[in-house]
């Protein structure tokens, strides 16, 4: 498995990564059209480095969001984010069960599907697993590896990988309880809803809307 150092603290885009041992070719889809721009790294049972850096990311994104929300006076605005699933058919299920999971758990972001998307999820054969490349406010898209999805619980991972486009970064110290632990709990963790506290996190980066920046996109593996 291999790691990157952060590359910048701004929000922006960011890269999830769930690092498991080599199997085949990347993914080759195409990725959807941003002009955002930030990274971190981040695996599904990381070390306490990769989560400092997932922190300092999530840190940027939210300071971000409150001082958006402050200049608008702090006023609310939900937000719907379109995800399409039609390039990762074998988890049409997963897809469908977390993004409810998430619609049930917070109120300022809903998740719908559609041809039209902010983000898609796709399948295949990866080195690094299952991995989220976003920007962490509902645009990139959601890699799902078909090993990693076999040896974890694919509903928690699915639903860990949609946190981290909802804004979220790692807990791999966390408990089962928390979504993202993610494989910090080891396999036999099945959990796939967020906590209390995740749910609230989300609720504060969403408070203001959908934001965006300029920049470039970057995917950091």
């Amino acid at each position: 498995m291999s790691r990157r150092r952060i590359l910048s603290a701004i929000a922006g885009i960011a890269t999830a990564a769930l690092a498991v041992p080599a199997f085949a070719a990347a993914p080759t889809a195409q990725a959807p059209t941003t002009t955002d721009a930030a990274t971190f790294v981040s695996s599904y049972a990381g070390s306490p480095a990769d989560e400092a850096n997932t922190k300092a990311f999530y840190d940027a994104v939210m300071k971000s969001a409150r001082a958006k929300q402050a200049k608008k006076g702090g006023s609310s605005a939900a937000v719907t984010v379109t995800y399409s699933a039609a390039a990762a058919p074998t988890f049409a299920s997963e897809i469908a069960q977390s993004t409810q999971i998430w619609n049930n758990a917070v109120d300022n972001v809903t998740l719908v599907e559609g041809s039209d998307y902010d983000f898609n999820y796709r399948e295949g054969n990866d080195p690094r697993g299952s991995y989220a490349s976003t920007n962490g406010h509902g645009s990139g898209y959601i890699f799902l590896d078909y090993a990693q999805n076999q040896e974890y619980d694919s509903l928690r991972v699915t639903a860990h990988e949609t946190g981290h486009v909802l804004g979220l970064p790692d807990h791999y110290s966390g408990p089962c309880s928390e979504l993202m632990s993610g494989g910090g709990p080891g396999t036999s963790c099945t959990n796939p809803n967020p906590d209390a506290a995740e749910r609230s996190k989300v609720e504060q980066l969403w408070a203001n809307g959908l934001t965006t920046t300029g920049g470039t996109f970057k995917t950091v593996r």
